[in-house]
């Protein structure tokens, strides 16, 4: 069993726009993830299933050329390799589960998020 606290997990500043806290356990990758409004997450794909649930404020995703709004208390499903982007409308806060795990950030290959967030 493992125990964690938010406020006690590493914060990263990607961006001036973009910041995030991980946990990864050993099947999925959970992400506290905080937008400033205006951060674009620019179209990328990935292995994983993905689950954003908003907590707070709103994203505009686009999923596989298909664009939803999505506000605080809903989520969305993103397949696995299906390209995707997202956009923050106002300040927000959104919780992302991943399966499996998100190999790539542990190995630091999350460039796209690392650029400006616009």
């Amino acid at each position: 069993m493992s125990y964690y606290r938010w406020d006690e997990v590493t914060h990263e500043q990607m961006n001036p726009l973009f910041a995030r806290r991980v946990v990864h356990g050993e099947r999925l990758t959970l992400a506290r993830v905080y937008l400033k409004k205006g951060c674009q997450v620019p179209v990328h794909s990935h292995e994983n299933e993905q689950i954003s649930n908003v907590l707070e404020g709103s994203l505009r995703f686009e999923v596989a050329g298909r664009e939803r709004i999505v506000g605080a208390g809903e989520l969305i499903h993103i397949p696995p390799h299906v390209p995707h982007m997202a956009e923050a409308l106002e300040d927000t806060v959104c919780l992302d589960i991943f399966n499996p795990i998100r190999e790539d950030w542990l190995r630091g290959e999350d460039a796209y998020l690392r650029t400006g967030g616009q």
